[in-house]
């Protein structure tokens, strides 16, 4: 039995665990926990085809096992974080079960709609497996990318002072925007450069390299709040990059 073959894949189950476990802090209410597993997920996610390259292991399991274990960190995890933020926005004790209420509970059935970041995660992870194009960069927002977009949220709420930022996350009718946004971008025909390095030259990186200096500098100044501001930067800096080569 040839065990190097199989050392990415309980990296990637690695990233599978800390999804469902994950998943159950969501459910809970526990936004911290939450993204404290999604993070280490992420790193896992990252690491899986590192070591697969690295070892010489790639293969069709590794892609679908890969794929798997994205849909519950990055897919089923936030589509129940923004199910959360919509019930807290709204004032509810809970979610209505399709005009039922909980125990006799106020419920609502507005935070379903949360869950399309679900359905748009498994649908272009699906689409991911198949199309060609993405080795050397993205077509359309990665659903990590979109994870941390979402999981920043609560905790820009919670631990945040910047006000109108808190505001803006306790507004249903911006979580249907951002909800509606993100889906759309997990499958929008828009290729976003990838932070691989083949050189780590400044003229073919340059792009790359003052993306991540303003990350830092966003995150200094404005700690929680930059996570979201950073994916949105993510994405213009990618649509200004294909208006340049068109």
């Amino acid at each position: 039995m040839n065990f190097k073959k199989h050392i990415p894949n309980l990296v990637t189950l690695g990233n599978l665990l800390c999804g469902t476990i994950a998943t159950i802090f969501a459910i809970k209410g526990d936004f911290f926990g939450v993204a404290v597993l999604v993070i280490l997920g992420i790193v896992f996610d990252f690491f899986d085809g590192l070591l697969a390259r690295l070892l010489g292991v790639q293969g069709e399991l590794g892609k679908q096992l890969d794929s798997l274990a994205d849909m519950v960190t990055s897919g089923v995890v936030p589509g129940i974080v923004m199910l959360q933020l919509f019930v807290t926005a709204l004032d509810v004790d809970a979610v209505g079960y399709f005009g039922v209420d909980v125990y006799g509970a106020t419920g609502s059935n507005l935070p379903y709609i949360g869950l399309l970041l679900t359905l748009g995660a498994c649908y272009r992870l699906a689409n991911f497996n198949i199309d060609t194009r993405q080795s050397d960069s993205f077509i359309g927002l990665p659903t990590p990318a979109m994870a941390l977009f979402v999981i920043s949220l609560p905790l820009i709420a919670e631990y945040s002072n910047q006000v109108f930022f808190v505001d803006l996350i306790n507004n249903p009718y911006f979580l249907v925007m951002i909800t509606a946004v993100l889906t759309f971008l997990m499958n929008a025909e828009i290729p976003l450069f990838a932070l691989k390095f083949k050189t780590f030259g400044f003229k073919e990186n340059a792009l790359k390299y003052m993306f991540l200096a303003i990350c830092v500098l966003l995150l200094i100044v404005l700690k929680l709040v930059a996570i979201p501001l950073i994916i949105i930067l993510y994405v213009a800096l990618s649509v200004i990059q294909n208006v340049k080569k068109s």
